[in-house]
């Protein structure tokens, strides 16, 4: 089996950030949220990363995070592009918005040739998290078996503003349904959306998922990724060509309900934080300042992995 490789969903707009949140400097020399997550992946065991990026961003994305990473792993770059559509489709006028999260995963397609975790390049997730989903990948699975790292909903609110989580239901150590759930906010009493109240202790998807694979051969759910594309654009985007998106918990939540996988939780109590609004970047940046005053990080990341 193929040691897991990490792919890093990096090519977003962050148009509620109102900027390139992927490289805005977080930490007290120049590291971004990705840094932390990556030096996270690497003590794990992960030992390649695949950004998915865009072209336009390439140079900018190498010089605030790649080029240093690469001392401490191997970096590979895949590229998420609007007009990279199934045959016979084609981008719908005036269409800026990327396609999605199963899209970024499908970009890097061609780099994935055994087991692979994905995760946000905006999110911070904790340690726990990548241990976990390492030691999975470790694992001997079925072809259709998919591992999520389920946070605690009241762990991942944004003071900020509303945001997008997979809202999981749970039978033992297995989701049984996702629901991409948008606008979900916080309140004095938990969390709702749309005057609708949600337990904030139940576990959400933040996007950082595991898929088995063999040595050499593209893993089950990238071919499913495949073909479930032509079928998005087929039902999806003509009622909504400017905003569809080819998201992955819908995805997964879809092939729950179709028993065509399963999908074991692999719980955490770590604090998600992350850069959703502008205005959240105060509070990521002194959460990282506290976590190397508690010895968590060094102030020079990488330092003891090159």
């Amino acid at each position: 089996m193929n040691k897991p490789v990490l792919v890093v969903m990096a090519a977003g707009m962050g148009s509620r950030y109102g900027g390139m949140k992927q490289i805005d400097p977080v930490g007290p020399n120049g590291q971004v949220i990705v840094d932390y997550s990556l030096y996270d992946a690497r003590r794990a065991g992960f030992e390649t990363v695949i950004f998915v990026i865009k072209h336009e961003i390439e140079d900018a994305f190498k010089a605030a995070i790649g080029d240093r990473v690469s001392k401490a792993m191997n970096v590979k770059y895949a590229f998420q592009q609007l007009e990279e559509l199934p045959a016979g489709y084609t981008v719908p006028e005036g269409r800026v918005k990327p396609w999605g999260t199963c899209h970024a995963v499908l970009a890097a397609k061609d780099l994935i040739d055994g087991p692979f975790a994905v995760i946000n390049a905006d999110d911070y997730y904790g340690k726990e998290a990548y241990r976990k989903l390492y030691g999975w990948l470790q694992q001997s699975h079925a072809e259709n078996a998919i591992a999520m790292a389920g946070f605690v909903l009241g762990n991942t609110l944004s003071e900020s503003g509303g945001v997008t989580r997979g809202v999981c239901t749970v039978r033992g150590n297995y989701v049984t349904d996702v629901v991409e759930t948008k606008n979900i906010v916080k309140t004095t009493s938990g969390a709702e959306t749309e005057g609708r109240a949600l337990d904030v202790q139940s576990l959400v998807s933040m996007n950082m998922w595991a898929f088995p694979g063999q040595q050499g051969q593209k893993p089950w759910f990238v071919k499913v990724l495949e073909e479930s594309f032509a079928d998005f654009f087929r039902q999806e985007v003509p009622a909504n060509p400017q905003k569809a998106e080819y998201l992955l918990p819908t995805l997964i939540g879809a092939l729950l309900r179709q028993d065509k996988c399963t999908v074991e939780v692999l719980p955490t109590q770590d604090k998600w934080f992350g850069v959703t609004y502008k205005e959240d970047k105060p509070a990521v940046v002194q959460s990282f300042r506290a976590l190397i005053e508690q010895g968590v990080y060094k102030p020079n990341l990488y330092e003891d992995l090159m």
